[in-house]
């Protein structure tokens, strides 16, 4: 299906695209050293470009001592050798933009890794140029940490420095010290950065871990969190970080990026926004047209059960009204655990695994696919002995290692590692995955591969699924109900979330045009276990 004529205008590329996060370690390596790398995805972007979708993410390939896998840089303004050259990236803008696909990179502003040159002349001592880069503090009387913060992935979120003889702050780990954002001097070095991605011809950024960039100055305590408020497996869950992060100062910093972005025409920005305030700072990161584009947040990513009032909830809190800032949803990404792992028993993923992309597909907002979604792979167990994550193994075995889903891409059955490399794999591929390897789906037309296309396809043919107004007509215990409406076009999207038959709903008239149908689903029948339909309607 081709773009619809009514979709066409003023809106910007962006506003209900379709982006495809790459993570470069596990999608595809071209030198046999088992890691993915730039090469590796420029060779595979055909298979990005039948997909259809607008742009791609590419997670951190900066150099980096890879701690935490690239989250830790030690240059913003290069490409780490595992990786390949800023050569590579060249080539691999030039290839996405011969495809009509956009490129989109992250950009990590809260902190970087202890070897970055700025961290190694900031330690050194008080009175040099980039003493106050980072978030430095004296200990108490007692040589105890400034205040109670806890890092995210376990232990105090302090680190004592003894050159200094005081300590730095790291949400993270102790090797990824806090940046000073709060100082003009960083945020024009961090600008900088971005402006030279934007030169060499990105098309937007992934604002890894925003909310996170500033702290309180006076560095108060965090009020200890409520009993019973979600499982603890780390110290950081005690608290409510109202101190730690989530500074208003943000706001203005993020009105700086998009006043530099504004200048490149239309460049794309989108904030990852975690923790208890999420909702709230997503709407002032993106209210009005001086601020980020899109931002979006954990709340389908983490959720161990996709309901009806879940959905029904967080899309409601998006209305289409004056001022108020333009979502994107993920299901899935390198943090979270594969939904399908998550959200539906082993034998009825490949049903499920359908009415979620076309669900994901029917949302207000902009859409993101994590490599692999598009074949419907799961969770890999990983044992301990093969694990990478730090947060993994610091917390093991309360906390669900990211690993499981950050396995290589499984690209053909019959070679060696499913195609993925010549090498021995950073990560075990899972035997289970590899019989969902892209050859293997490409030559079955009933495939998720295919139907995922199709899902696509149909959201760039149909303006009311690409930026359409979004208004709730039911969510029950197991039915969801919206209508989307865009110019002269309605569509009523209908989905049964759970694995029994479910009745009509009765606020939805059984005439109308079918768009899509998953599960034999009929207009005015009852809905089949993990059925949803689409119709157009008057």
């Amino acid at each position: 299906m081709a773009p619809d004529s009514r979709d066409a205008g003023d809106r910007p590329w962006w506003k209900g695209a379709v982006l495809y996060q790459i993570y470069p370690r596990s999608f595809q390596d071209s030198n046999g050293d088992g890691i993915g790398d730039l090469p590796g995805i420029t060779a595979r972007l055909e298979h990005v470009a039948r997909l259809g979708v607008d742009a791609i993410w590419i997670s951190p390939f900066f150099p980096s001592p890879m701690r935490d896998f690239g989250y830790d840089i030690a240059d913003y303004c290069g490409v780490d050798p595992i990786f390949g050259t800023l050569a590579d990236f060249d080539a691999l803008v030039a290839r996405a933009h011969e495809l009509g696909i956009k490129v989109t990179i992250d950009q990590v502003y809260a902190h970087s890794s202890d070897l970055h040159p700025w961290f190694a002349q900031s330690r050194q001592d008080r009175d040099n140029d980039k003493a106050d880069w980072f978030v430095w503090a004296d200990p108490r009387v007692d040589g105890t940490p400034p205040n109670n913060w806890q890092s995210v992935f376990g232990g105090p979120a302090w680190t004592w420095d003894a050159r200094r003889r005081q300590y730095y702050m790291h949400q993270f780990l102790t090797s990824q010290p806090q940046l000073n954002v709060h100082n003009v001097a960083v945020q024009d070095a961090l600008l900088g950065a971005m402006q030279f991605w934007l030169d060499r011809g990105v098309d937007g950024f992934r604002l890894d871990a925003l909310n996170h960039a500033m702290h309180d100055p006076e560095l108060r305590d965090n009020p200890p969190a409520p009993e019973g408020e979600g499982p603890r497996t780390r110290p950081f869950d005690y608290q409510i970080r109202r101190y730690s992060q989530s500074h208003p100062g943000v706001v203005d910093f993020v009105a700086r990026i998009r006043d530099l972005t504004d200048r490149y025409g239309a460049i794309f920005t989108v904030a990852e926004v975690g923790g208890d305030l999420a909702e709230q700072e997503m709407k002032a990161y993106t209210a009005g047209e001086d601020h980020l584009n899109s931002a979006y947040g954990f709340t389908f990513l983490y959720t161990p059960a996709l309901t009806p009032g879940l959905i029904a909830d967080t899309l409601a809190r998006w209305p289409d009204e004056p001022g108020m800032g333009w979502p994107s949803w993920a299901f899935e990404n390198h943090d979270a655990p594969r939904a399908l792992s998550r959200w539906c028993a082993p034998e009825d993923q490949p049903a499920f695994a359908r009415l979620k992309m076309l669900l994901l597909m029917a949302l207000r907002g902009n859409v993101i696919l994590y490599q692999g979604e598009e074949l419907g792979i799961t969770q890999v167990d990983i044992p301990f002995e093969k694990l990478q994550d730090p947060e993994a193994i610091a917390n093991w075995p309360l906390t669900l290692s990211r690993d499981g889903a950050r396995t290589p891409l499984p690209w053909s059955v019959d070679a060696a590692e499913a195609g993925f490399t010549d090498g021995e794999p950073w990560l075990p591929l899972g035997s289970e995955n590899v019989a969902r390897a892209v050859a293997a789906q490409e030559g079955d037309p009933a495939s998720l591969l295919h139907f995922t296309r199709a899902m696509i396809a149909l959201r760039k043919a149909n303006p009311a699924m690409r930026h359409g107004r979004l208004d709730i007509m039911r969510a029950d215990d197991q039915c969801l109900a919206f209508r989307r409406v865009a110019e002269d076009q309605a569509l009523t999207c209908i989905f049964n979330l759970s694995p029994t038959p479910a009745p009509w709903p009765d606020e939805v008239e059984a005439d109308g045009t079918i768009v899509a149908a998953i599960s034999d689903a009929a207009s005015g029948m009852a809905l089949p276990p993990y059925a949803a339909l689409l119709l157009a309607q008057d």
